[in-house]
């Protein structure tokens, strides 16, 4: 792992936007309709969507705000994401009954949004009837790809590598059983990368269970948590993705190893880029997903020996490759930071972040459609 994979600094000087918006305003060289379109990037065709995760904030049961009020369902969240020009949103789809998927099916199509959706995996027999009936629900709504997780921060979760092994021995388990299911129903389960499988460990489970009806939700960031490099982890992962989410990311070092964090689209070190175009590549008809969420950064404290209680087969040389990556890519302005704000200024926050992003995705990345 090298720093050479991540995104390019730019230049010193005004960027392309800054260009533009000084000719438009009268900087002296005539904007043909030519030269705009020749600045903005080919269309993809789609828009970015947004995962219900980057509103964690307003999603959360302490607000009481009246200003950025908390979503009371699914329908809610999409129209929201529609009126801010979003393509389609991911979100949780447990418990739902018959009747509600299918107003959100009527209502999404309507607004002319795409759904993904959320489940949880069985971890016995006995769990299959609810997963079923979850998957039942999601497509009555619309869902043909639901992203699907088995385990968190792995350094954080478990203390022995033996606590990690017996989580990896269930999840293939749970893979086993939700399998037939998935293709009895014909929908999608994208398995993301969620700062607990690593590279290796995520190619060895598509290759194990060897069905097209399972896949990868790749996370444009989580792995490098893993000291893995983002572009490398696209490369290799993309080949069988189904869905993503997106966010860009900013790193800084400090005692015990760096801080990550989600920051604007445009604003990190990630070559999304080049990452659209290897998804695109394998899956053409992939979504892109938005997950900004808006907090405090997140501590890989891959110097202390806690850190390492998991991993038996990575060792100095992926730290050494992680940190070089860290210091090369050190963002040169505070992370973002919520602590230190007032409820609702937390909530102005976390929105402006998602208009933010969905902007840069539309001018900079070709999310238009």
């Amino acid at each position: 792992m090298t720093p050479r994979t991540s995104k390019p600094r730019p230049k010193e000087g005004l960027n392309r936007r800054e260009c533009i918006r000084n000719l438009a305003l009268g900087g002296g060289v005539a904007l043909t309709a030519g030269s705009l379109a020749a600045a903005r990037p080919t269309s993809r065709g789609k828009r970015m969507g947004i995962v219900v995760y980057s509103y964690s904030i307003r999603r959360s049961s302490r607000n009481s705000s009246k200003r950025y009020p908390p979503f009371k369902d699914a329908i809610e969240l999409m129209d929201h994401c529609h009126s801010i020009g979003a393509g389609g949103f991911q979100v949780g789809v447990q418990g739902w009954e018959k009747a509600f998927a299918r107003n959100v099916r009527d209502r999404r199509e309507e607004l002319g949004l795409y759904l993904e959706g959320q489940i949880r995996l069985p971890k016995e027999r006995e769990d299959l009837s609810r997963f079923e009936q979850d998957i039942s629900a999601a497509k009555e709504a619309g869902a043909n790809v639901l992203r699907v997780a088995v385990g968190g921060r792995r350094y954080e979760q478990f203390d022995s590598f033996e606590g990690w092994k017996g989580m990896k021995e269930q999840a293939w388990e749970s893979f086993r059983l939700a399998e037939p299911i998935a293709a009895k129903h014909r929908v999608k389960l994208a398995v993301e990368n969620h700062k607990d499988w690593r590279i290796d460990d995520l190619v060895e489970f598509v290759r194990g269970i060897s069905s097209e009806w399972f896949g990868i939700c790749l996370d444009t960031g989580n792995s490098i948590a893993l000291l893995e490099d983002p572009l490398e982890t696209a490369r290799a992962l993309s080949p069988s993705v189904f869905t993503t989410h997106v966010k860009d990311m900013g790193v800084k070092e400090y005692a015990d190893g760096f801080l990550l964090s989600e920051v604007p689209l445009g604003r990190g070190f990630l070559d999304l880029k080049s990452v659209f175009n290897l998804c695109e590549k394998s899956n053409p008809q992939v979504q892109f997903c938005l997950e900004m969420i808006t907090r405090d950064p997140l501590k890989v404290p891959c110097f202390t020996q806690d850190y390492w209680a998991t991993f038996q087969d990575v060792g100095a040389k992926a730290l050494a490759g992680a940190m070089r990556m860290v210091r090369a890519n050190a963002s040169q302005h505070p992370l973002p930071n919520i602590s230190n704000r007032p409820p609702d200024g937390q909530l102005q926050y976390e929105e402006a972040n998602i208009r933010y992003c969905l902007k840069y995705a539309e001018d900079e990345l070709g999310m238009t459609g």
